[in-house]
């Protein structure tokens, strides 16, 4: 029986990737070129964690984020006019994965990793992909021009730290953590909050 955890990161495995592949559609890519793009959107982040981390990543072992990227690919083709309409339903799926970023990689299997390592890694699992996603398609990533989107997982991933010294653990601990980086995420999106840009010396051209 699959967890809450894995649940939401089936959901958000998909909704990353139908976020790379309308992308990559924009572009005007092939359905392989596509795919790619979905799939390296989906399973980016992790894979870097994983690895920095010495563990296997979960693609390489469970077929699902093969799948649920092939499935974004078909969802994409047929019914791809609809997407507009759904777009905060996709939102909503993101944002859940996003919130599960910081529980991902607060463990791994051969012991703990100290607090900050397992915040910064759950930055990296949330956003590498996207990052990834925009370099493919030629584009300046956006999350280093718009909206909080690592930031929000480092939150989360500070709100995981503080409540399991305050001695809370199990699902208690995971629903926190993950309804605090949604929550930013939600918030951030619904109020245009972002860090501001920093401004070209006086002289200096851009290049």
């Amino acid at each position: 029986m699959p967890t809450f955890v894995q649940i939401l990161d089936f959901i958000g495995t998909f909704a990353f990737a139908i976020s790379g592949i309308r992308l990559a559609s924009a572009k005007r890519f092939d359905w392989f070129g596509a795919y790619v793009v979905g799939f390296v959107t989906a399973i980016g982040g992790g894979t870097i964690r994983d690895l920095l981390l010495d563990v296997t990543p979960g693609w390489m072992t469970d077929p699902i984020y093969l799948i649920c990227t092939g499935l974004a690919l078909l969802w994409v083709i047929f019914f791809g006019k609809h997407l507009i309409h759904l777009h905060n339903t996709f939102f909503i799926f993101d944002a859940s994965d996003w919130g599960c970023s910081p529980l991902s990689a607060s463990r791994r299997p051969r012991g703990r990793v100290p607090f900050w390592v397992a915040v910064i890694m759950g930055a990296i699992t949330g956003a590498a992909g996207g990052v990834l996603r925009d370099i493919q398609i030629n584009e300046v990533p956006l999350i280093f021009r718009k909206e909080i989107y690592a930031l929000a997982c480092v939150f989360g991933g500070m709100v995981y730290g503080i409540c399991q010294l305050a001695g809370m653990t199990g699902g208690t601990l995971q629903i926190v953590t993950a309804v605090s980086v949604i929550a930013a995420r939600v918030v951030s999106v619904r109020f245009g909050f972002s860090l501001p840009s920093l401004k070209q010396a006086p002289g200096e051209s851009a290049k």
